[in-house]
């Protein structure tokens, strides 16, 4: 059995010899031979050993085991890896193959943490994936994991993709679209029109006549370069959608924002 071979459950990977084995098969063959039946001891030891019922079943029958076992397949899949070379020495627990179920593959999504709000399990993503241009895929969130990354400020979301022609390969790149919204319409900006001082976020409203003012706002989702305004203006306001401020210092900046909330200003 090669490395990226398809496989069966049950289908042989290995001949294997183990005195283990072989003492535990031969105390069943002589509690069959002495009773007329197999003992329940002797024939629970070969289940804890890892020996199928099937060839249990053949031994009790057929009688004397041969001196090599098969290692079976214990599910469908493909052979990822497989450190089991000819004659080699194993010792019991160690990995002799590795075999992954490929017919569904986890898609993971880092998500930006301003998007988590609209997400939810079972919510409809649409995916495409640079291997295989022009295919669109569509399925579901299956997970979203409870943790936010540090240094990216992005969460993990699964999705399960079926995959039953196997064109989709682990550590593939994907492109997932992800619908965050409930369809209902909201008031937006450019993100550049928005002023972050760390404790506030401001917008400057346009009051006609070369007036200006502070708005602070509360900010909602963002995306594609715009981000959704909860509270603070409403749909028709005028706000300034580049505000550049030639400024060298927090306390400027709230200097600078503090002017233009005069009396002023407002007026």
């Amino acid at each position: 059995m090669t490395t990226g071979a398809a496989i069966k459950a049950g289908d042989p990977l290995a001949m294997l010899y183990s005195p283990e084995i072989a003492t535990a098969m031969a105390q069943f063959i002589t509690d069959q031979r002495s009773n007329g039946t197999s003992s329940p001891g002797s024939r629970q030891r070969l289940q804890n050993l890892g020996l199928p019922d099937s060839v249990i079943d053949a031994i009790a029958i057929d009688g004397p085991p041969p001196v090599n076992i098969a290692l079976t397949a214990p599910r469908d899949g493909v052979v990822l890896e497989r450190m089991a070379v000819e004659g080699m020495m194993s010792e019991a627990g160690q990995t002799l193959f590795r075999i992954a179920d490929t017919s569904v593959v986890w898609v993971m999504a880092d998500v930006p943490e301003t998007a988590l709000t609209g997400l939810r399990r079972g919510a409809e993503v649409k995916m495409s994936f640079r291997g295989l241009p022009g295919k669109v895929f569509e399925a579901v969130i299956t997970e979203i994991y409870p943790e936010v990354e540090m240094q990216t400020r992005t969460a993990r979301v699964r999705i399960d993709l079926p995959n039953p022609d196997g064109r989709l390969l682990a550590n593939m790149y994907a492109e997932v679209e992800l619908n965050v919204g409930d369809g209902a319409m909201v008031v937006q900006v450019p993100e550049s029109a928005v002023i972050d001082t760390g404790d506030r976020q401001v917008v400057i409203r346009d009051m006609g006549q070369g007036r200006f003012a502070p708005q602070d706002v509360v900010l909602g989702q963002r995306g594609e370069g715009m981000v959704e305004i909860r509270s603070g203006i409403a749909a028709g306001d005028r706000i300034v959608t580049t505000a550049t401020f030639l400024i060298d210092a927090e306390s400027n900046l709230n200097a600078a924002l503090a002017a233009l909330a005069t009396p002023e200003a407002g007026q």
